[in-house]
């Protein structure tokens, strides 16, 4: 029997920033404040990401340009992993580099084989201001780098070099969304 709530059951799912749009290619702010507003923010983010069946949404994928994301991503050997972390920093990489499909909520449908560490660790805080560490392999490891990333400003397409990169790009200029990027 569940004894907890569910994420994002009390959240409003906001509307998504898509590529091009600058509050994605700008680093997040610190948040500074953890309170009933950084709360509701995190709710927010879940039922975000579950509505738009995501693993994982940082706060600038919804216009908001603060250190905070969500995850709820399993690991290679199907272990799930749900949490939140508030200012992270990516303290450590390893493991071998591997080449992998990746996408995002902020270029829907457009996937590209990206280059990440198998093994990802990040250290932040709760909504609480409580510490906390979250260590990833795989495609967990996967998650943790890519909205990190999100946080410093930057999309996975930006990791990406020569002809993954022109092809990536070309299909999201083609997307059905494409031009809707400064739209709120």
């Amino acid at each position: 029997m569940r004894h907890s709530v569910i994420p994002g059951s009390s959240g409003l799912v906001r509307p998504m920033r898509l590529l091009g749009d600058p509050v994605l290619h700008a680093p997040c702010g610190e948040i500074t404040a953890f309170d009933g507003a950084l709360a509701q923010l995190v709710e927010d983010l879940f039922a975000t990401m579950y509505a738009a069946q995501g693993v994982g949404l940082a706060a600038n994928q919804v216009g908001l340009p603060l250190r905070v994301f969500v995850y709820d991503c399993p690991d290679d050997e199907d272990r799930r992993h749900l949490g939140h972390v508030v200012n992270p920093r990516l303290v450590e990489t390893g493991g071998v580099t591997l080449r992998g499909p990746e996408g995002c909520l902020s270029l829907p449908g457009v996937e590209a084989g990206t280059r990440r560490f198998d093994r990802a660790v990040v250290e932040g805080f709760d909504r609480t201001g409580a510490p906390v560490r979250i260590e990833g392999t795989g495609f967990f490891a996967r998650c943790l780098q890519h909205e990190t990333d999100h946080l410093d400003g930057k999309v996975y397409t930006d990791r990406l070099t020569g002809l993954r990169r022109r092809r990536a790009l070309r299909a999201a200029r083609r997307a059905p969304w494409a031009g809707q990027a400064s739209a709120s």
